[in-house]
């Protein structure tokens, strides 16, 4: 009976702590700001923890609007069509009430060559599409925003040293690249052509994406980057497919910009691309090569930084407002590579950079970009003439640059990591 009586329920000791803790701390710290902090994984008191998911419902509740339609990939995905005029660029204070913009005039010397393929996703596969007024967006589900490092990280990249050509500090931030690049000139857009691949990534907390960065401002805390490309990323999206991707910041990645359309920001205009979906076909080692086009310009009259895909295929825009020094104009434009290496003090990780080979083996074996091209002043679309290739560890990632008559200025570039002379 004695040591029945002195036992006591653990309900009980939470109850009181929680009444401890509610004495000693204003009832606002539940806010949901107090989360913007707190690790994801993290383990919460009960209150906390209801409070935590009150807050993820909520956010998701902003992001994921009504749809009209919704469609099934086969990935598992979940595709909303949700009427242009709700989605979620709208929500931003100079956006509100308005509808997207008319398309822009294409930069001089754009020709696009070959028909469409407008099944380059697997949402697509089905033959199911999207309503004329509508646009595809993949659901966010409370499992992704639980993925990320932090709640307030979700949908963001991880802070870290400007991409810059001079120096990089890519030991200390775990960011590493085999990037081509131009830079000193003013620069109005850019335009590639970069075949996709299934990289290796190996934990969830790494990523391996190739993209074009078109960049303006000094490379402080005032850095402003318009981004596209396809990456892998199992934080971002709980699977290893490689999904087509756009991103911005405005300030080097500290407290605007995201991922796709997870905050206000980017305005989509087409109803059969959806941004952050799986690109499937994809390139294989010594047989087919799938590549993507990409330009990104500046709108002459109204300018705003426009994105296209394929041959044609207007997906959206960045308006203009959302920038400081992106509002006139790009002071740098980058291709390449980026992977994060989570233990860059210890085994260098083997996270796969573009198709996991190294530069030197060529098509149909290592990565590349081709038809390196800028937009120029008077919206002309010319090709490059001073391209520098740079690779941060050449012994894990390398890159080598060339220009012929049917490619015009290209790289190849990629590696597999850790590999004997990458320990």
């Amino acid at each position: 009976m004695a040591s029945s009586c002195c036992r006591i329920s653990p309900i009980i000791i939470i109850f009181v702590v929680s009444l401890l803790i509610a004495s000693t701390r204003p009832v606002c710290s539940l806010s949901s700001e107090s989360y913007d902090e707190f690790p994801a994984n993290r383990t919460f008191q009960p209150g906390e923890e209801l409070q935590k998911l009150k807050w993820i419902k909520s956010h998701l509740r902003k992001i994921n609007k009504p749809p009209v339609k919704t469609i099934q990939s086969p990935d598992g995905d979940l595709i909303d069509c949700v009427l242009s005029h709700q989605q979620p660029a709208f929500d931003h204070p100079k956006l509100k009430g308005q509808k997207p913009m008319d398309p822009p005039e294409r930069p001089k010397g754009h020709d696009p060559v070959g028909s469409e393929i407008e099944s380059f996703q697997l949402w697509r596969i089905s033959g199911e599409s999207c309503p004329e007024g509508t646009i595809p967006i993949r659901r966010t589900t409370e499992k992704d925003v639980l993925r990320a490092s932090s709640i307030r990280m979700f949908g963001r990249k991880r802070r870290r040293p400007a991409v810059r050509a001079v120096r990089r500090d890519s030991t200390s931030s775990g960011h590493e690249h085999a990037v081509g690049y131009v830079m000193g000139d003013q620069y109005y857009g850019a335009k590639a052509s970069l075949n996709v691949w299934a990289p290796h990534v190996n934990n969830p907390n790494e990523f391996s994406l190739s993209q074009m960065w078109v960049i303006s401002g000094s490379f402080g805390n005032d850095l402003n980057t318009i981004e596209a490309g396809w990456q892998v990323s199992p934080e971002l999206y709980g699977d290893s497919y490689p999904r087509f991707f756009t991103y911005w910041t405005t300030d080097a990645y500290q407290a605007t910009g995201c991922y796709n359309l997870l905050c206000s920001g980017f305005v989509q205009t087409n109803n059969k691309i959806a941004i952050g979906a799986a690109i499937s076909p994809t390139s294989s080692y010594n047989g087919g090569q799938f590549d993507i086009s990409l330009l990104v310009w500046k709108d002459p009259n109204h300018g705003n930084w426009w994105l296209e895909f394929g041959s044609g295929l207007l997906v959206g825009y960045w308006p203009s407002f959302l920038f400081s020094h992106l509002a006139n104009h790009a002071s740098m434009i980058q291709f390449g590579g980026e992977i994060v290496n989570t233990h860059p003090s210890g085994f260098h990780t083997t996270t796969q950079m573009g198709s996991g080979h190294f530069a030197g083996e060529g098509f149909g074996r290592a990565s590349y970009f081709r038809n390196l091209q800028v937009v120029d002043w008077d919206n002309n679309l010319i090709p490059l003439t001073n391209l520098r290739v740079l690779a941060d560890h050449p012994n894990c990632y390398d890159i080598q640059g060339g220009i012929n008559s049917v490619w015009g200025n290209y790289f190849y570039y990629g590696g597999p990591g850790r590999n004997v002379r990458c320990p």
